[in-house]
């Protein structure tokens, strides 16, 4: 039994610890005692109608063909969504976008020398998979916005393709320039493989999905296990990082009329083609590598020894598309506000998919339809929420968040006036709750966490949640905090997900909320994932797409009906305090491994441990690190973490007792600058070479994509060890601290005033 088998029974056993409804006595944040008391019994009634076989019978219907952008399903899906959610009471439109989407049109992936192959590339329908078999309508294994391009060279196995790798390939002195680099899937999103590969002067690029991630290595290969068979291919986008959305619109809407940019000037159309594989065309072709012997923690799970190259095998690949405009359908449904219309509490997943997408993304889909059937429910006896809901299903995610992203640039001035926060979800699956976003949301989806059950075990997905975490720590400080914090922590968001335009570009606290962690995967962007894959390895009951539903539903509802909008700004300031504390020690350590590495070239340390029968270029002596002026953050932290303090000082002060006085009209003037909070912390001209990305505390990495880069403009400069840069970024990043907490410092004061009254 896995570690975590074991530690879920012990959970089981445990009698005495919380479950929801425990804390039903202490006043929700940012609402009165009695709105509270009133809140709960809504809550109760919204849990009450939540139903897991709505869950299964809405993916049955969503799935029962694949529906990528441009696809005829893909609009059908698009109008029953319409249809269901006009029925559930919402005011619901289609928005339409025209985006630049390629299909493929040629691919080729052949071994010529030493020995002749030819690359299957395609995925073996399953006569007990259904769905797996609608090939007529099936989008092929490719990667959206690769380059044509027709190439031959001598291969090179570059591991995962990353940064690193590339400077691990350098010191034994392979070079890959002139080469096709072949790459598993990995560490960084799959975009960064072709990006950093040509950067270093290859001509093509093959990424393939090996076993020991992601297949027989783990587990049983489907369909006698979950995991990727043999030819199973993760497809997907390599669109580079600069902005997401429609290639040839960069910043604005790409609508009928928008200007649009000659393709050969898109930015995040690839240098070099790219094609994905599966580990079975991939064996053959890493077969006939020569060269060094791979290192250890480069070698994969297959039956082989990993070489590197270059050659002896030479590969000739050529990718051509279609290059097409494709129209996204975004469908968009609201619920008017009966206290504040003007005030929006968004929510959103996508609908298309790369073929049958149950579980990317129907899963999380159902779960906010049926937690939005539930809402519009409450909404038909009566209870109508005081801001306006409005619940989003994009189109186009997959290929490179186009819908939202689009629908974002469009509404940017809007959203900017009415937005108070976005929620998304995506995929959903067993296991833990997984939250992440703008820390002004931690305290909020903390409480929400601590009124929903775990549909597993007897506890509350907060408590299962904090379990697992001191299980997982590494040291016994790490677990002491983590049973003496009342929070949890969330985790920063990068990219990845339609909430990137609302927070990077926008400037609109967001948060995305999933479940994970016990399902093995292996389906994922293949023609198996579908709804016989989902109802047979995941969430087969549907038990974690209700827990999401009632965890997406509570926290929406909160934010529609609180009072005073339920934002607490320790939590962030305590965050803020820690990436300038990693800063500091990144640049200590930078400058220590430099000292130590010239040291070490000094003593001749490279030329006493090498193996003259193997290549190794030692590093070159490199100048240190100049001394970075942290005064600007240090100071900044200061201001926000008096404001923030000052802040919810004074907002538990307003909730005590009673908490009448959140009750106030002027309650209404606060609401209106926490509104504008996390706007703060943008700045126009965004970060240096990705002006789209606006946001200072949060950004994707350049050169990570999915992961966060938290202070994004000073870590990618220490990063690309470019100092002076750095240097320069500090005073602005800065500066949207210190303008945060200025805003902080504003409200705070206002609800003094109302506590005076």
């Amino acid at each position: 039994m896995h570690p975590f088998g074991k530690l879920c029974t012990l959970f089981i056993l445990l009698p005495s610890l919380t479950i929801p409804g425990a804390e039903a006595q202490q006043s929700l944040n940012g609402f009165s005692r009695a709105h509270s008391d009133a809140e709960r019994k809504l809550e109760t009634s919204f849990r009450s109608e939540l139903s897991s076989a709505n869950l299964r019978s809405y993916m049955q219907t969503l799935t029962a063909h694949p529906h990528h952008v441009g696809s005829l399903y893909d609009r059908n899906n698009a109008e029953w969504l319409k249809s269901r959610f006009q029925e559930w009471g919402y005011d619901t439109q289609i928005e339409t976008f025209d985006v630049l989407f390629p299909t493929p049109k040629e691919r080729v992936l052949e071994m010529i020398s030493p020995d002749r192959f030819s690359a299957r590339l395609s995925e073996p329908a399953l006569s007990i998979d259904p769905t797996s078999g609608q090939t007529a309508d099936q989008l092929p294994s490719y990667n959206a916005y690769s380059i044509d391009g027709d190439v031959t060279g001598p291969l090179v196995y570059v591991n995962q393709g990353s940064r690193e790798d590339y400077e691990t390939l350098a010191q034994m002195g392979i070079s890959v320039k002139g080469a096709i680099v072949i790459a598993r899937y990995g560490d960084a999103w799959r975009g960064i493989k072709p990006k950093v590969a040509a950067e270093h002067g290859a001509i093509g690029c093959i990424i393939y999905s090996d076993p020991k991630e992601d297949g027989y290595f783990e587990g049983d290969a489907y369909p006698k296990g979950s995991l990727r068979p043999r030819d199973g291919v993760q497809r997907g986008s390599v669109m580079d990082t600069d902005y997401p959305g429609d290639p040839l619109t960069p910043g604005v809407g790409s609508t009928k009329d928008a200007k649009r940019l000659p393709l050969r000037e898109a930015k995040t159309i690839t240098t070099i083609p790219v094609l994905p594989i599966s580990w079975g065309d991939a064996q053959p072709l890493l077969s006939a590598l020569a060269g060094p012997v791979a290192p250890t923690e480069w070698r994969g799970g297959l039956p082989i020894t990993y070489h590197i190259g270059a050659g002896p095998a030479q590969v000739h690949l050529r990718v051509t598309s279609n290059w097409e405009t494709k129209t996204v359908y975004d469908v968009i449904a609201r619920l008017q506000g009966s206290e504040y219309p003007d005030q929006w509490i968004l929510r959103g997943n996508h609908h298309d998919a790369w073929v049958n997408g149950a579980s990317d993304p129907v899963s999380g889909l159902v779960a906010m339809m049926e937690e939005a059937r539930s809402i519009g429910e409450l909404v038909r006896h009566g209870s109508r929420p005081k801001r306006s809901i409005i619940y989003t299903m994009w189109d186009g995610e997959e290929p490179g968040l186009l819908g939202s992203t689009e629908w974002v640039e469009t509404h940017l001035e809007e959203l900017q006036k009415h937005a108070v926060a976005y929620i998304n979800s995506d995929n959903n699956e067993r296991g833990f709750l997984r939250a992440k976003g703008s820390h002004s949301l931690e305290h909020l989806i903390n409480a929400v966490a601590r009124d929903v059950q775990d549909p597993e075990t007897s506890m509350t997905v907060w408590k299962r949640l904090q379990l697992r975490r001191i299980y997982q720590a590494d040291s016994a400080d790490e677990r002491s905090e983590l049973r003496g914090r009342e929070d949890l922590r969330v985790g920063a968001l990068g990219d990845g997900s339609d909430y990137t335009a609302f927070l990077h570009h926008a400037g609109i606290a967001s948060m995305d909320l999933r479940f994970s962690g016990e399902d093995d995967g292996g389906q994922y962007h293949s023609i198996y994932d579908d709804f016989y894959w989902y109802t047979h390895y995941s969430d087969t009951n549907f038990v974690f797409g209700r827990a999401l539903a009632e965890t997406g539903g509570l926290t929406v509802l909160r934010l529609a009906n609180a009072d005073l909008i339920p934002f607490q700004y320790s939590n962030a300031s305590d965050t803020i305090h820690g990436y300038i504390d990693d800063l500091k020690k990144s640049t200590e350590k930078a400058r220590n491994a430099v000292r130590e590495q010239n040291r070490q070239i000094a003593e001749g340390v490279y030329v006493a441990i090498h193996d003259p029968r193997k290549t190794l270029i030692p590093p070159a002596i490199e100048a240190l690190p100049i001394y970075l002026n942290f005064a600007p953050l240090e100071n900044a932290l200061a201001q926000i973490e008096l404001g923030a303090a000052r802040y919810d000082a004074a907002m538990h002060n307003l909730e005590s007792n009673d908490g009448a006085r959140l009750e106030s009209p002027a309650v209404a003037h606060v609401n209106a600058l926490l509104m504008e909070m996390e706007r703060h912390y943008t700045s126009t001209s965004g970060l240096p070479d990705r002006p789209w990305f606006r946001h200072q505390l949060y950004a994707p990495g350049a050169y990570t994509g999915y992961a966060a880069k938290p202070m994004a403009a000073i870590r990618e400069a220490m990063d690309k060890k470019d100092w002076k840069l750095a240097d320069q970024q500090i005073p602005r990043v800065a500066a949207c601290i210190s303008a945060e907490a200025t805003a902080l410092d504003t409200a705070a004061a206002e609800l003094e005033k109302i506590m005076q009254q």
